[in-house]
């Protein structure tokens, strides 16, 4: 355990468990991206509210910055065939090694041995399977013609989670609108309710906002096997954090304002980065840190985050910020007041 972890605790798999009827699952982003309800909870006097997405202007003052992740999301998932027998597999990118090569989720794995090659578009594009890495991953080598970027555009289909079983009418919708760096193979959702005008509402109060990156991984996605959570192992994530964004959160602890991270990933990342004192250097690499109570946290004083997966990497970083029961006891209240939940749900704000 390192100096960032308090004493050791028992934490087992179960302890982030909660019921979740299947219909508060959100299959659908709401027509406006700001209409989301928010759950606003005070670590202090352990209050609750609730709030509309928009108020979250009320919990920020002049002084404080917010940090946002502005990776963007591509259209990670291929559905082609087998250039031999014809049968259809699918391949979700997850990780570019080369210009050319990328490490993929290929499914079924038994028909993608190496030498295999898998036709997308009619032949637009065309991948090889040169490797079997770490989990069963694939590396792929493509061919095509052009700009690979424009092929996958026109072929792939947005990575949705599992859990969404709707499809998206507009693949923007799974886009936050601030989305600058493609690279992700999921959306940093916790960003997906804000709309340029509140962005701009919450500039003119005083707020300062820091642009950070993190591409998002399928470890999102992945679900804890250990019983015991410390010996899970997180998936590592690509993080770029510039000169802009450092003297914005340095300058925001001198003056005593708060830093308040929009997602999960912005708050790995800002952790990752972050001294003894909570400050920020520019500096880019792979982060695989791993957040869960016990953790003392750096930089992050509050969070806007959705509603997260049961028994999920994500919830247990949402309950090390503030207490595991009173988390899922807030989950609790969130699921009696019909709260929408996951990556097209509500948020929560934690102060």
């Amino acid at each position: 355990m390192t100096s960032e972890f308090s004493e050791e605790m028992i934490l087992k798999l179960s302890d982030f468990y909660y019921e979740l009827p299947e219909e508060l699952i959100a299959q659908d982003p709401l027509l406006k991206r700001s209409d989301s309800r928010l759950m606003v909870i005070d670590r202090k006097t352990g209050d609750i509210e609730h709030k509309h997405f928009t108020d979250v202007i009320d919990y920020l003052n002049p002084d404080d910055c917010l940090v946002i992740n502005d990776t963007k999301v591509i259209p990670a998932r291929l559905i082609g065939v087998k250039e031999d027998t014809g049968a259809s597999i699918e391949v979700l990118l997850l990780k570019r090694k080369d210009d050319k090569t990328w490490e993929t989720l290929v499914k079924p794995g038994k028909k993608a041995r190496v030498g295999a090659k898998i036709i997308f578009g009619d032949g637009k594009l065309v991948g090889e399977v040169v490797d079997i890495v770490e989990e069963g991953n694939r590396l792929i080598s493509f061919s095509y013609d052009g700009i690979f970027e424009e092929v996958l555009d026109e072929l792939g289909q947005m990575p949705l989670p599992p859990y969404i079983t709707h499809k998206l009418a507009d693949k923007n919708r799974y886009q936050t609108v601030y989305a600058r760096h493609e690279g992700s193979a999921a959306a940093p959702t916790a960003g997906l309710h804000f709309t340029n005008e509140l962005l701009e509402q919450i500039e003119k109060k005083g707020v300062r906002i820091a642009r950070v990156t993190l591409h998002v991984g399928l470890g999102t996605f992945r679900p804890v096997k250990v019983d015991n959570i410390t010996e899970h192992h997180m998936h590592s994530e690509f993080y770029v954090i510039d000169e802009a964004a450092a003297d914005i959160i340095n300058s925001t602890k001198e003056k005593g304002g708060k830093v308040v991270s929009v997602g999960t990933t912005s708050t790995r990342t800002l952790e990752t980065a972050a001294d003894e004192n909570g400050f920020i250097k520019a500096c880019s690499g792979w982060t695989d840190i791993f957040i869960y109570p016990g953790y003392n946290f750096k930089c992050v004083d509050r969070l806007i985050t959705n509603f997260h997966l049961p028994e999920s990497t994500l919830l247990m970083l949402v309950s090390a910020l503030y207490d595991r029961e009173k988390i899922l006891e807030a989950y609790k209240v969130a699921v009696e007041e019909k709260y929408r939940f996951f990556s097209f749900g509500d948020a929560m704000m934690i102060l």
